[in-house]
């Protein structure tokens, strides 16, 4: 975490207990997220959505403080969640999160979100941020490295399947993978690409030659 984001730690720890939303369709994932937040004392109540639409619904419903939303939601795009929350339930903070993706400080600006935080960062780390962006503060991972140049055959594969049109799931039958090794691929995709969702991924792969691919 950031020198500014460990001075803002106090400023956050205003006493308040913290409804918070966890949006993630990654089980595993999902429930550690759940599991580390109910364990804080300073949380009042940890709900959850698997898709954007029961985040929408269950943030109308309950207000929650600080909102944790996965980057990639399946086919569905975080960043565009975000935009939906802070538009639907403004008083809702977001904090996106990943495991494989990557958006700029400026993209996550741009949609509303209040931080993006990397889904390996240490338990405690994780929980400083929830509460930072509850108190206000904003705090946003650096980037660790900078993206590959090239993309792999399986990831040029997926790139031209999304460009036809084909989802997750479609994609998955297709190549006989898991839906979630579907989402690493579109997750590495995003971010090799600087994009934040499959329209931009296509735009970004037309413009640079890379759909001659396509299936």
């Amino acid at each position: 975490m950031s020198g500014s984001a460990r001075r803002g730690d106090a400023e956050a720890n205003d006493g308040r207990r913290l409804r918070l939303l966890v949006v993630d369709d990654h089980d595993v994932v999902h429930w550690g997220f759940r599991l580390l937040l109910t364990e804080q004392p300073w949380v009042e109540r940890c709900l959850s959505a698997r898709t954007s639409e029961e985040a929408l619904e269950l943030a109308a419903r309950y207000d929650p403080h600080v909102a944790l939303v996965d980057l990639f939601l399946g086919d569905q795009s975080g960043a565009e969640l975000c935009e939906a929350l802070r538009r639907d339930s403004p008083r809702t903070r977001v904090l996106l999160i990943s495991g494989a993706g990557w958006i700029s400080p400026e993209a996550a600006r741009t949609a509303g979100a209040s931080g993006f935080v990397p889904k390996d960062w240490a338990a405690r780390d994780i929980t400083r941020a929830v509460r930072m962006v509850a108190g206000g503060r904003t705090v946003f991972a650096p980037r660790a490295e900078q993206p590959a140049t090239s993309l792999t055959d399986r990831e040029r594969e997926v790139l031209g399947l999304m460009a036809s049109g084909a989802t997750n799931r479609e994609i998955a039958a297709q190549l006989y993978l898991s839906p979630h090794t579907i989402k690493e691929h579109t997750s590495a995709l995003y971010r090799k690409l600087d994009v934040r969702n499959r329209a931009e991924a296509v735009q970004r792969a037309e413009r640079l030659g890379l759909t001659s691919w396509r299936t």
